[in-house]
């Protein structure tokens, strides 16, 4: 056994043998952070300019495990200390390297019998749809007439857009979510309305105003002369600033006219470092529509690679579908596609084989994603849950290494912000949750039984939910901790 392993598995058991002490915290009530009796306030040093830590066990991807194995890439850390300074990972490691690193006075909230992982990543997720989650229809294209346009249509006033955002970012915060890829609506308001409460928070998010001129509703259509401004305009406000960016955003093939794709396409020509995010082959009738829509290309993919739009900060949502060769080029342009399990199971529209996706010979990378509304949780440890069970479907089994590896670093890389978020690392932002594995009842039981590391988050992966977020950190805040 390595060191890390045997230092796992030393955790594990006295994970099986511990008291786990319940406290209070913190919670959001409309938006304002409230402290609940049983948590201390934070001292003046932790929310002043200057260092501040956390201690515990921690857990951190350092590459794919697909590729490299789960034992050259995974770090953990029995007893660590992560240290936040100006919205940044200061120092990383074993505690007692990294406490006589820190100055004098350095505040230090230790998390007992918790696990300190990066922040979770949703690499596809429609805020507009928060209002229809857990609504019910049929398939995906029923759904969109029934559910998601009627909701997207109430966007065209921006104080509805900005109490929908609201509710959103709590929301992702409360289950540990700190960046994410969301779909807007067809107003560029809601673009406007979501990035200004996401950089109140310090969130890392990528946007797009939602590009739609045919088969919608016409309060829906917004033309290809018309679309493509609003997003340079929303360019010109938002991309780059501080945390946030902007995504041209096609909603999908079938409605987009050649014409808005073509100037989509020349939109990312002028500004090569936007991302694009659309859907792709997420459903059987779908692909067949997009097939008689645009006859000339040879398949879906190359709708959006014959107007250039496919490269390496591309997330195409969903990818059921595709081909051998679909995949193969989406490798070879960098692109990645989002794993939307929760919502591919509520509209019945087929099983994404991650395992295929990650073929040796061309890899594809793959994000983790909600994809609200039609998803059915904002909870990234559901999502893996549900992951787990379609890779089963599939043939294989999901390793909770490989899992958590997907809602983190996986995700990074598949939104090229590998560099940024996603790990735990001096010089990574700070952005951070803390799991309390014992959450409920019912896990505060099943962890007296674990052997290892994989253990305890398999039980995670398959039993919690937001209720084991005990505290989040977005640039080095604490942002959110669970009520008592």
């Amino acid at each position: 056994m390595t060191r890390a392993t045997l230092e796992a598995t030393a955790w594990a058991a006295s994970l099986s043998t511990s008291n786990h002490p319940r406290r209070g915290g913190r919670v959001f009530i409309r938006g304002r952070a409230c402290f609940t009796p049983g948590m201390p306030h934070p001292s003046p040093a932790a929310t002043s300019p200057g260092i501040i830590a956390i201690r515990g066990p921690a857990l951190t991807s350092t590459g794919n495990p697909f590729r490299d194995g789960v034992e050259r890439t995974r770090r953990f850390e029995s007893d660590a200390v992560v240290a936040m300074a100006d919205g940044r990972i200061h120092a990383f490691g074993p505690a007692d390297r990294v406490l006589p690193t820190l100055p004098a006075g350095t505040p230090v909230t230790r998390f007992a019998d918790h696990l300190i992982v990066p922040g979770f990543i949703d690499a596809h997720v429609h805020y507009p749809q928060t209002s229809i989650v857990a609504a019910w229809g049929g398939g995906l294209l029923d759904w969109l007439e029934r559910h998601a346009f009627p909701a997207e249509q109430r966007f065209a006033d921006p104080a509805w857009a900005r109490e929908v955002a609201r509710v959103f970012l709590d929301e992702c915060l409360r289950h540990g979510i700190t960046s994410a890829m969301v779909y807007g609506t067809v107003h560029a308001d809601s673009v406007d309305a979501l990035l200004e409460e996401a950089a109140a928070r310090s969130m890392r998010l990528i946007a797009g105003k939602v590009l739609m001129d045919r088969n919608a509703p016409a309060a829906l259509c917004d033309g290809a002369d018309l679309g493509v401004p609003a997003t340079r305009e929303l360019i010109a406000r938002w991309h780059g600033q501080g945390r946030v960016a902007i995504a041209i955003t096609p909603r999908f093939a079938a409605s987009s006219t050649p014409a808005q794709l073509e100037a989509a396409g020349a939109l990312l020509g002028e500004h090569p470092d936007l991302w694009v995010q659309t859907h792709l082959s997420e459903n059987t009738d779908e692909i067949r529509w997009v097939r008689d829509l645009f006859p000339d290309r040879r398949d879906y993919l190359d709708v959006y690679e014959h107007h250039g739009l496919v490269g390496r900060r591309t997330v195409l949502g969903h990818g059921i579908h595709l081909s051998d060769d679909e995949l193969r080029r989406i490798h070879e342009r960098g692109a990645a596609i989002a794993h939307c399990p929760t919502s591919n199971l509520f509209l019945g529209s087929g099983l994404f084989d991650l395992f295929r996706a990650q073929n040796v010979d061309h890899p594809v990378r793959v994000g983790l994603a909600t994809d609200i509304g039609a998803g059915t949780t904002f909870s990234v440890l559901g999502t893996l849950g549900e992951a787990y069970k379609v890779a089963q479907l599939r043939g294989h089994s999901l390793s909770p290494a490989h899992a958590f590896w997907l809602a983190t670093l996986g995700t990074a890389e598949a939104l090229a912000l590998e560099d940024r978020i996603g790990r735990l690392a001096a010089g990574m932002e700070a952005d951070l949750v803390v799991l309390d594995l014992r959450s409920t009842p019912l896990l505060e039981w099943r962890m007296r039984q674990v052997e290892s590391v994989d253990d305890a988050l398999f039980l995670q992966m398959m039993l919690a939910d937001e209720r084991a977020i005990r505290a989040t950190f977005v640039a080095g805040k604490l942002v959110y901790s669970r009520p008592s």
